[in-house]
């Protein structure tokens, strides 16, 4: 059961993805809390591959309401990606090329535990997303052929 807690439509229109990876993210108990009020902003954040660990920039988690100034976190700091070796290695490989970043992609519920999306992505510039765009609405309007064609079979 995966419970969507954001979706970073920004990313998936900006980035060509070329590859996903679900991760999990070390997370304090009042980010976690907050979290669960739904006050997550994945927009702008993005990984990076450094010192043989993968961070997490810019995701925003907003102050939680019912802390104390001691136990508080705060809303931008770097947050660690939990991934295998394996994978740390293969990202930093893909990272390395040229014009390849990783961008989150969604947010969302795994049992108890927030999971991060990323992909690794090519940056498009703006004629490459209207072109994804005309070739979006192009299949959906393909479906909705199709699905009347086969309406009109049925009776």
């Amino acid at each position: 059961m995966n419970d969507e807690i954001a979706t970073n439509r920004k990313a998936l229109r900006d980035y060509q993805i070329l590859e996903r990876y679900e991760a999990g993210v070390e997370l304090r108990g009042t980010e976690v809390k907050s979290i669960r009020q739904g006050r997550l902003n994945i927009s702008d954040a993005f990984a990076r591959v450094e010192r043989g660990q993968v961070w997490l920039y810019n995701l925003d988690i907003q102050a939680y309401d019912k802390a104390n100034g001691f136990t508080q976190h705060e809303p931008r700091r770097t947050r660690r990606l939990l991934l295998h070796k394996r994978e740390i290695l293969k990202l930093y490989g893909e990272t390395q090329q040229k014009g390849l970043s990783l961008p989150v992609l969604r947010a969302y519920w795994k049992e108890s535990h927030v999971k991060i999306e990323i992909g690794v992505g090519r940056g498009r510039d703006k004629g490459d997303q209207r072109e994804a765009v005309k070739e979006k609405e192009a299949k959906r309007e393909a479906q909705r052929i199709v699905a009347r064609f086969n309406e009109r079979g049925r009776s």
